[in-house]
């Protein structure tokens, strides 16, 4: 059993009430091999709701407190995406998964880019704040890209 992102699972929690499935990832979780999170709503943030980047840093810079999570109206929800994140890992735990395949440029669950804090779409290598969290909590992440390459979904381009 592994875990992912519920957005690919063909989930509507992001931000503006939309999925983002992946057809491979959505017929494992039909098949029961694996469970869908989704740290923002386990954080208590509504759907839809303002889109949010990390100001700062990256994930594990907001762990530090040198970061922050702020929506595009400057609210912010660092505490919500650190709430998220935490109840997320126990989910996790509680199940034994140790293994995630998580949305990538996501301020929660990115595992290489995130958006630079500007709202101007400008990605950067980063992570985001649930992938830092599990990271340091010794679960493997992949992002969906790195986990269909993985099982020869699709080509390495």
């Amino acid at each position: 059993m592994i875990g992912v992102s519920a957005c690919l699972g063909g989930c509507p929690v992001r931000y503006d009430g939309r999925d983002q499935r992946v057809a491979e990832i959505e017929q494992l979780v039909k098949q029961q091999e694996a469970i869908m999170i989704c740290p923002e709503v386990l954080g208590g943030l509504p759907i839809p709701r303002d889109p949010a980047e990390i100001v700062g840093g990256d994930g594990f810079s907001v762990w530090h407190g040198d970061g922050k999570v702020l929506t595009n109206q400057g609210v912010d929800v660092t505490d919500a995406f650190k709430k998220g994140a935490m109840t997320a890992l126990k989910k996790l735990q509680e199940k034994g998964i140790d293994t995630l395949i998580l949305k990538e440029k996501s301020p929660s669950c990115g595992s290489q880019w995130i958006y630079d804090g500007t709202f101007s779409g400008t990605k950067v290598k980063g992570v985001g704040v649930a992938t830092a969290y599990f990271l340091d909590h010794g679960i493997k992440v992949y992002s969906e890209t790195q986990w269909l390459q993985r099982e020869g979904k699709v080509s390495g381009s």
